[in-house]
């Protein structure tokens, strides 16, 4: 008898990690999802400002110019 209780243990203790672990980090989604946002944005904004200044453009009309010449029509 005493060796059945201490399964139940056993598996009630897995169990009670394993919801405490599910639950501790249910919130960090969110967190994750806020911070992955707030880079893109910010990213974003660093792409645009650099694209759009005088070396952006130069990059950009040069890159295009590359993949032309390598084209064959």
């Amino acid at each position: 008898m005493n060796d059945i209780n201490s399964v139940q243990t056993v598996a009630h203790d897995k169990a009670t990690v394993t919801a405490r672990s599910a639950r501790s980090e249910a919130g960090m989604t969110t967190a994750e999802y806020a911070v992955g946002t707030v880079s893109a944005c910010g990213f974003g904004g660093v792409l645009y400002t650099i694209l759009t200044s005088d070396f952006g453009q130069n990059l950009l009309e040069g890159l295009l110019e590359s993949i032309t010449s390598l084209l064959p029509f």
